[in-house]
């Protein structure tokens, strides 16, 4: 389909038809088999769930279709208040993609995009059993996770929230990752149902897609998300072709309930409803936060006759239904447990040394060796835990990087600052009257103001930064030469802060503001309210001057030591897109002058996503961590001192610049144009981009380097009815035990008339081999996998004939090549 009259049509029309399609000859049938014992349980539960539905009146009905105000708070995102006078329960429902979200403490786990470069569906299985019992025992019952969008766009805000940028490793990780989860009794939630690939215009951007792609890109991870039993699904914000998701009748009943069997229920994002009527008849069962539309609006449009009552029925069976699978209705439920903080805290440990992944090693400079080490930049003496928004947990603990580096190294380990990003004391000339800027108290019920000048000497560019306790709303108002330079922002801007740079170690909030200044006295106005509670705030500054003080010193310590590990950051969240893969601020001048005076520096990285490296060839070693939790100082000084291998491999395509990559350069595809955002490049998702267009990554998906060395050998293919059995062997050929993620590529199908990848990902496995083991691996590539969506019977069409398949290390690292007939 070509247009994109066709394309609505197209989904339009699945609602309608996919009950007869799925009956159709030679579909694949995907959805799970009951077993006798479970459809028995199934009718108690119905029954159960039947006779309560009929006892509720249309205001206790009504109230369990939407968010409220929890009256005993534990710092959750949502609550539904259940409906006492029949015995059903609270729900409370947190977010936690990387550990639950309370005010409480709990494991701050790493980043589900560090989770994913493992490439092992059981660590992601474990992972998800440590949110789980940890959310029961926080008095949780709803984790708002795991999110599997697709990383389409490098820029996009959450890529560190999500897993890849390849359907088939998305989809094992977050059906491993549910079945954790759910394991431990908490009901888990997949989100955002669909195409939220990006932060920029979320709430409104309409998004284009022809049927083809949405099946066979977007959507395979929410079909095995559903397939594992998730217990509910969370719409997104933006429209899918003209319609919101959340009132999207094609999405979430003719996919989501009439193709796939999903019987949990389906919730708004925060404030992504639009409608009632339209949006209960689609699908959608809850809306959250609030009720504004399914609150005392519905139970209105059911009296005057507007909603049928059946239709509210539905909604609240479905949420009924979900709570007493999880024992929630009827006192089965196990106690919540205690939480196993130890327990947690070794997982998190070991997600992240297995997701650890080395870009870059040249004249052996990883593993460290026994000299001194110069430890440089703010990330590397401050713990950066987690990216910003609702990825943020209060971690048991975190240490810093350079602590763990002292702890375990025989030399001497030195520091240098190398970029201030939390701002330096004004001096005190320079504020006339003088007031303490370093720490100003207005107490509760007072008002204090400042009105005077800030002198400056040379022309330069000043970054004025703000510390401040108390709400957003709170802070002090400070303006210079008449603009106020802390406006409060918009919409979720004041809710969605980095996890970084948001907040300074002491605690308190942190903005910034920078502006080129010329020589003399600026006006310098600030007033601040003390509130109920009082507040506190402290104004620095950071200039080129003090800039280029930081980075002599750092390359300073980088001559004086035998090696170097320079900690380069990039703070990400929820609610912005980056604008840029570079690094931000004045990080590539600092990397370029440190590499510059010691070519054995290492560069570890702990950025939400792509990053470009235009000083790559310079530098000794790169060292990708992301954001690695609570236990990310341990795990990071573990590989760089070889205590263990890094074991993590790219779950995304890195491309040399913001000119070379699927969405670049053309604003449809994104960030969207007249408010519409086009997927055409179709199919070609990721590296299946890179490889369709001849474009070479800085580093391809699936790269990462080990510290030995591993060699592939006598591969061979054959169909089976389970699918494609590619095998193969993988020998450690180096004196190291050591990490490999060998990988299975297939190319298409000569029987599908159709444009397909060059080569698309089939299937892995992840090996520890000892020096010199030797092991043969057998790779099962799935029928559905093979397949192609036929737009014509809207279903699944195994791609048969004869197709090329490859191993490699990585989607361009293909040493061994066969072929095999599929569906013979």
């Amino acid at each position: 389909m070509s247009d994109t009259v066709s394309r609505r049509s197209a989904l339009t029309l699945l609602s309608g038809t996919i009950a007869v399609v799925a009956a159709a000859a030679g579909s694949l049938s995907l959805a799970p088999r009951a077993t006798a014992r479970s459809r028995t349980g199934a009718r108690i539960r119905g029954r159960r769930v039947d006779h309560l539905l009929g006892a509720l009146t249309l205001d206790e009905k009504v109230s369990l279709l939407h968010g409220a105000t929890d009256p005993d708070t534990l710092g959750e995102a949502g609550y539904v208040p259940g409906v006492p006078r029949r015995g059903i329960p609270p729900l409370r429902l947190a977010d936690g993609p990387a550990g639950v979200r309370v005010t409480r403490h709990a494991t701050a786990l790493p980043a589900p995009v560090l989770l994913a470069s493992a490439f092992d569906p059981e660590l992601a299985r474990r992972y998800g059993q440590v949110i789980g019992r940890e959310g029961r025992a926080l008095g949780q019952d709803v984790l708002l996770s795991p999110m599997v969008n697709l990383i389409r766009t490098p820029y996009a805000g959450r890529n560190f929230e999500t897993f890849s940028e390849d359907p088939l490793l998305a989809a094992d990780l977050v059906a491993a990752e549910i079945e954790g989860i759910q394991r431990e009794g908490l009901i888990a939630t997949v989100k955002h149902l669909a195409l939220n690939n990006q932060e920029k215009d979320r709430m409104s951007v309409d998004v284009h897609v022809d049927e083809r792609t949405l099946h066979e890109v977007e959507l395979r991870g929410f079909e095995a998300a559903v397939r594992a039993g998730a217990g509910a699904v969370m719409g997104a914000y933006n429209k899918v072709d003209g319609t919101y998701a959340c009132e999207n009748e094609a999405l979430l009943t003719g996919i989501l309930r009439d193709r796939w069997g999903f019987d949990g229920w389906v919730m708004t994002d925060w404030y992504a409803a639009h409608s009632t009527e339209k949006a209960l008849t689609a699908g959608l069962d809850m809306e959250m936060p609030n009720g504004a539309y399914f609150g005392t609006a519905l139970a209105a449009a059911v009296r005057d006759g507007r909603v049928a009552e059946a239709h509210v029925d539905r909604a609240v069976r479905r949420v009924l239904a979900v709570m007493d699978r999880f024992g929630l209705l009827d006192g089965s439920a196990p106690p919540r447990p205690e939480r196993d903080a130890p327990a947690g805290a070794a997982v998190a440990l070991e997600v992240a040394k297995a997701g650890a992944t080395l870009l870059h090693n040249a004249h052996g400079t990883l593993p460290l060796t026994a000299g001194s080490v110069a430890v440089i930049g703010p990330t590397g003496a401050l713990p950066f835990v987690s990216g910003g928004g609702s990825a943020h947990v209060v971690p048991d603990h975190a240490d810093s990087p350079l602590d763990a580096l002292r702890s375990r190294a025989s030399g001497e380990v030195t520091y240098a600052l190398g970029e201030d990003v939390f701002g330096k004391p004004i001096p005190a000339d320079a504020l006339s009257p003088g007031f303490p800027s370093e720490g100003t108290r207005v107490d509760a019920g007072t008002a204090w103001s400042y009105d005077g000048t800030l002198t400056v000497g040379e022309a330069d560019e000043w970054t004025l930064v703000l510390h401040f306790s108390g709400i957003a709303t709170g802070r002090p108002k400070v303006q210079l030469d008449g603009t106020e330079l802390f406006p409060i922002a918009s919409g979720w801007g004041e809710a969605f802060v980095g996890g970084l740079l948001g907040t300074a170690p002491d605690g308190l909030a942190v903005r910034r503001a920078t502006l080129r200044l010329t020589p003399g006295a600026h006006r310098l106005r600030i007033s601040a309210q003390g509130g109920t509670a009082g507040l506190e705030f402290r104004l620095r500054y950071g200039t080129g001057a003090t800039r280029d003080a930081d980075v002599a010193e750092a390359v300073r310590a980088a001559r004086a030591a035998h090696q170097v590990v320079l900690f380069a950051y990039e703070d990400a969240t929820e609610g912005q897109d980056r604008t840029t893969i570079g690094l931000p601020g004045h990080q590539n001048r600092l990397i370029e002058a440190v590499t510059a005076a010691n070519q054995r520096t290492t560069v570890v990285l702990n950025t939400s996503s792509a990053t470009a490296m235009p000083w790559l060839e310079r530098t000794g070693a790169v060292l990708q961590m992301y954001y690695p939790g609570q236990e990310g100082a341990a795990a990071t000084a573990a590989v760089l001192f070889g205590d263990c291998d890094p074991g993590g491999r790219l779950t995304q395509s890195f491309p040399v610049d913001d000119d070379h990559h699927p969405v670049a350069g053309d604003p449809r595809r994104y960030p969207g144009k007249g408010g519409v955002e086009e997927y055409s490049e179709g199919v070609h998702a990721g590296y299946r981009w890179y490889d369709a267009e001849g474009v070479r990554p800085l580093f391809p998906f699936g790269h990462g380097l080990s510290y030995t060395s591993f060699a592939y050998g006598d591969p061979s293919a054959r169909w089976t009815r389970d699918g494609l059995e590619v095998d193969f062997t993988v020998r450690n050929t180096g004196r190291r035990t050591g990490v490999d993620v060998p990988q299975v590529y297939v190319g298409p199908s000569p029987d599908v008339p159709l444009d397909q990848p060059v080569r698309l990902l089939g299937g892995y496995r992840r090996l520890t081999l000892e020096p010199g083991e030797r092991r043969r691996v057998t790779v099962r590539v799935a029928p559905l996998t093979l397949s192609c969506w036929d737009t014509a019977r809207h279903d699944w069409v195994l791609g048969t004939g004869r197709r090329t398949v490859w191993i490699g290390a990585s989607s361009r690292d293909l040493r061994l090549r066969t072929s095999a007939d599929v569906g013979g």
